[in-house]
């Protein structure tokens, strides 16, 4: 196995892993909530914006250019994990798709950022002491990416079903998930309160 499968491997199955992944899956299934499976540029378009950012501060803090306590990244995640929920439930998703620019990409690009963080820690784990880290570094990202597509996939394959298939009213179903994954994100924000300890 070659150096890139490895690493392309690793980033697949870490954000596909919902023992240890499942705030990244609940990141991306609240930037999804409020879309139907007809507005996949937006959607394509907001997970592009996720991974650009959440790459940027993978790399840097990889590199060790950029160091945050992992603390605070471990609460920062499911704080924006909330925040988007909470933003989908005021948002009305009947007119996202006349518009070009979406202030979601923006979210999503900046709240990339804070993932990208939480992810550094485990990929300098299991790095260990390789010479040359570009390689594994460019194959986790890959990796990733793919692993974000095939959530965006099966999340948008639901959402067709009960909603174009069977009627279900959309404002219902974003209330429904985008609820469900805020009240989630307030137990992990409790559970990650690091200035408790």
């Amino acid at each position: 196995m070659s150096q890139f499968q490895l690493y392309f491997g690793l980033g697949k199955s870490h954000i596909l892993d919902y023992a240890n992944g499942y705030d990244h899956i609940l990141f991306v299934v609240a930037l999804c909530a409020l879309y139907i499976t007809r507005e996949w540029k937006q959607i394509l378009i907001l997970v592009t914006s996720f991974t650009i950012g959440h790459s940027v501060t993978l790399a840097l803090a990889t590199l060790r250019i950029v160091s945050v306590k992992a603390e605070l990244i471990e609460f920062l995640i499911p704080l924006t994990i909330f925040i988007t929920a909470l933003s989908n439930i005021f948002k009305n998703e009947n007119n996202l798709s006349g518009k070009s620019i979406q202030i979601n990409y923006f979210f999503a690009g900046f709240f990339g950022l804070v993932h990208g963080l939480g992810f550094s820690s485990y990929l300098r784990a299991i790095l260990g002491k390789e010479e040359n880290i570009l390689t594994p570094l460019f194959a986790f990202n890959v990796g990733l990416e793919l692993g974000q597509l095939i959530i965006v996939a099966i999340f948008m394959s639901v959402a067709f079903v009960l909603v174009d298939l069977f009627g279900l009213n959309r404002r219902d179903w974003k209330m429904v998930i985008s609820s469900a994954i805020a009240g989630m994100a307030l137990v992990l924000m409790n559970e990650n309160a690091y200035w408790r300890d």
